[in-house]
């Protein structure tokens, strides 16, 4: 479980009204946060196991209830295209919409499914700024769980982030409604959404979820002006089918377009599938072919660096515009974020913030 800070048990009273809500006649409350849109009857609570309807008043119990701290390179998200070789303040509380069976982050993400007790400690917003600043981060990252779980602390912290000169950023599985999206949108600069999959099928047994959400959070997020990252873990004998990789990619295309990076990640064994081995080389090169096939002009892999897919280049002349071993990333881009060979423009954020850019300091090492 990702921790650079020491984890206590929260004194703080964490409950407050949830902001993406509506009442029923018999004391119900329909939560409008994330895309299951449970219906909480009284004294119950919906899927993510932290918002409870309580006398009627739906709450989110873990605002500012934080179960992982972390100070990562950006790169990790991972996000490449967003303020390379900088740092990312990383902050999750307990729960999550999903139950991924394959979920690396499980002790915290399904501790209140499992009934299980996770250490938190209390930050406010303002000490999550704070914090960030102190060590030297461009970024808040709001991961390692499904961060609409605790949507009001993330917002709350997001707009003092953006006053502070901070980016917002999302790691998530993307199952936020577009009323979550809209609220969050004008605070955030970017996300990675886990497109898990091109089957409802998987969603459904795998992570007890659906796939068409999935896709209409991509495109409201695209439509709010969110710059996007999409990653897929792709798992032997789950998604690894190339018919079903020719769909998912074809769908990034037409509905994100060709600049949209797409991260290929390799499986390894994991919470409930320790018996599944890990993705084969022959099965990600053929997933990185299948992504540039399509059309994706930024395809990288994950989880395999011997491989050699995680520099960027310029689509337009193949000219290396931001090289990166480890996490240690160098830029050769333009001060105009531009590629200096043939000028082509990169799309990303803050594509010139980093140490790696040339007259800066050099890149970061992993954290």
């Amino acid at each position: 479980m990702p921790s650079s800070l020491p984890l206590l048990r929260s004194v703080v009273p964490a409950a407050i009204p949830t902001r993406l809500a509506s009442s029923e006649p018999d004391g119900s409350v329909r939560c409008g946060i994330c895309a299951h849109r449970c219906l909480v009857r009284p004294g119950r609570a919906g899927i993510c196991g932290v918002r409870e309807n309580r006398d009627g008043v739906l709450v989110l119990t873990v605002y500012g209830a934080v179960a992982a701290v972390g100070v990562d390179p950006i790169e990790k998200k991972p996000l490449f295209r967003v303020a390379p070789g900088t740092l990312a303040y990383s902050i999750a509380t307990p729960g999550c919409p999903f139950h991924c069976e394959f979920c690396q982050n499980w002790e915290i993400a399904q501790a209140p499914r499992l009934g299980t007790t996770v250490p938190t400690r209390y930050l406010s917003p303002e000490r999550v700024v704070g914090a960030a600043r102190e060590h030297g981060a461009a970024a808040i990252a709001y991961t390692y769980v499904e961060p609409t779980v605790f949507l009001e602390y993330a917002v709350d912290t997001a707009r003092l982030a953006r006053a502070a000169g901070l980016l917002n950023v999302f790691v998530t599985d993307g199952y936020a409604t577009p009323e979550a999206i809209c609220m969050l949108a004008p605070v955030l600069d970017a996300a990675n959404v886990d497109l898990k999959s091109f089957s409802d099928r998987f969603y459904r047994r795998r992570c007890g979820a659906t796939l068409a959400p999935v896709l209409e959070a991509l495109e409201t997020y695209r439509r709010a002006g969110t710059w996007l990252e999409v990653t897929t873990l792709v798992i032997p004998g789950e998604n690894d089918d190339p018919g079903e990789l020719r769909e998912l990619t074809a769908w990034l295309v037409e509905h994100l377009g060709p600049e949209t990076p797409w991260h290929v990640s390799r499986f390894f064994p994991a919470f409930r599938m320790m018996d599944v081995p890990p993705t084969p080389i022959a099965t990600l090169r053929r997933a990185v072919e299948i992504g540039r096939e399509a059309g994706l002009l930024h395809v990288y892999l994950g989880n395999a660096p011997e491989l050699g897919f995680e520099d960027t280049r310029c689509a337009g002349c193949g000219a290396m515009l931001i090289e990166r071993h480890g996490y240690r990333v160098f830029s050769h881009l333009a001060d105009d974020g531009s590629c200096p060979a043939c000028g082509r423009v990169l799309a990303g954020r803050e594509l010139t913030r980093g140490p790696g850019h040339p007259g800066a300091p050099g890149g970061i090492p992993c954290g």
